[in-house]
């Protein structure tokens, strides 16, 4: 059925929330707003999964056995609803009306018949980590079919024979094709655990670790983030705190509410620092006069430099990172420390790196988060001035005010522009093939961020 691919798909893909001791994780909520999309999309699909065949029908009333043909030419539905149940899963209630037309002797006869069909789908934890869709009743309610032309020729008991005809037929056609296509969105729900790239050698992966919470507002999901490097899991250097949204928490208007674990994004930082991403070198170019980074500018106030390096050189920063990033949420406020190990290293007559001095640099940065399709991404500026020390010098005494001067200004551009071009990338939120994120927002609280969004499907 089509119509849970656009539909439950959309619904319960992003049904993904806490987290298992061992793993950050996040909390999501599919909301109201989410089943009135879903009910909204979902009729055409739905339509075209309700277009069965039906076989001949016999009639034994005339001298002779004729074996009428009947067939669908469409179904319109005219009404879909669908609502939550309370510790269970979800109620279907949708409204159709079949245009049947039957190749009767002489003319053929066209007929309309309504449909009321109702359904129960039980959301569960699959076992391998994905939500698993179970249809647990199924029942169609026929009216009786009224003829399109008119016609006042028409047997009566004929009527009421092929009336009786399809009615069986479609009573275990229209259920037998849901249940098919129910088992065929558990099949789609498994791509929920599909690996998605965060850097060119780092992936993530969702999957859920307990069963849904499902009330008569929302459903809820615990989801676990588990991150590979090299294909090997990362695994975190403490174990992971429980993570709730609180109910306090009203984004009852969004289609989905999900909220990410201030231990998740620190738990990001520590696999790019893991995979070195986040280092970077920054080398002076002696045909630049904008760029200072050379042996004659650290010569000025730096005697023994003047004294190794008669002629001006190029100069690099090689910078590392000293500690894993620390990421903090307050209200309304998102922050980002670095500990950072600055080499500095000149370039010699051989082409041979001299390292001529190293510095331990701590940075603070605001931190602004955006969602972008199916990703979390993030800006980074400066918050106040880059404090440095001394760690080892290979060239004598060293004023840390000329260095601050010197080495701070040329350090901060090239750092915010690696880290915002790093974190423009994006986090893979959990998805599915072809389900966005539409129009989201976020909001920074204490420990944690919420994306309030809607949702839309595009093929």
């Amino acid at each position: 059925m089509a119509w849970v691919h656009h539909g439950l798909g959309l619904l319960l893909v992003l049904l993904l929330p806490t987290v298992p001791a061992s793993s950050p994780g996040a909390v999501i909520r599919i909301n109201r707003a989410a089943l009135n999309y879903v009910s909204d999309v979902g009729k055409a699909p739905l339509q075209r999964a309700l277009m069965v065949m039906v076989p001949p029908c016999l009639d034994w009333s005339g001298e002779m056995l004729q074996a009428i043909k009947i067939k669908i030419l469409d179904v319109h539905v005219s009404h879909l609803d669908l609502k939550f149940i309370a510790d269970f899963g979800l109620h279907l209630m949708a409204k159709a009306n079949f245009t049947i037309k039957v190749f009767r002797i002489p003319e053929p006869l066209e007929l309309t018949l309504p449909v009321a069909l109702t359904a129960d789908a039980h959301v569960a934890q699959g076992p391998i980590g994905t939500p698993m869709i179970s249809l647990s009743t199924c029942s169609p309610l026929f009216s009786p079919a009224s003829v399109l032309d008119g016609s006042n020729s028409t047997s009566a008991m004929l009527l009421v024979l092929v009336q009786k005809h399809i009615k069986a037929i479609l009573s275990n056609k229209v259920c037998l094709r849901i249940s098919n296509l129910v088992q065929g969105l558990n099949v789609h729900l498994g791509t929920l655990i599909g690996l998605s790239p965060v850097g060119p050698e780092s992936q993530i992966r969702y999957s859920m670790v307990s069963k849904p919470i499902v009330t008569d507002d929302y459903i809820a999901l615990d989801v676990n983030a588990v991150f590979f490097l090299l294909g090997k899991p990362i695994i975190p250097p403490l174990a992971a705190t429980s993570f709730e949204l609180p109910l306090s928490v009203d984004t009852t208007g969004a289609m989905v509410s999900v909220g990410l674990s201030q231990q998740l994004f620190n738990y990001v930082l520590l696999l790019l620092q893991k995979a070195g991403t986040l280092n970077l070198d920054i080398t002076g170019d002696l045909s630049s006069d904008d760029n200072p980074l050379n042996t004659s500018v650290l010569g000025q106030f730096i005697p023994e430099v003047a004294q190794q390096f008669p002629n001006p050189m190029s100069v690099v920063l090689k910078v590392q990172l000293g500690a894993t990033p620390v990421v903090m949420f307050h209200t309304h406020n998102a922050t980002m420390s670095l500990q950072l190990f600055v080499e500095v290293l000149a370039v010699s007559s051989n082409s041979d790196f001299q390292s001529l001095f190293s510095l331990e640099v701590a940075v603070n940065l605001s931190l602004q988060l955006s969602v972008s399709k199916v990703k979390l991404q993030g800006t980074t500026s400066m918050l106040g001035d880059i404090r440095l020390a001394v760690a080892a010098s290979n060239v004598g005494f060293i004023d840390v005010k000329h260095v601050h001067t010197l080495v701070g200004s040329l350090l901060q551009k090239p750092l915010l522009d690696h880290l915002n071009a790093l974190l423009g990338m994006g986090i893979a939120l959990p998805s599915v093939v072809n389900l966005y994120y539409n129009s989201p927002e976020v909001f920074v609280y204490e420990g944690y961020v919420v994306i309030s969004s809607g949702l839309v499907y595009q093929r």
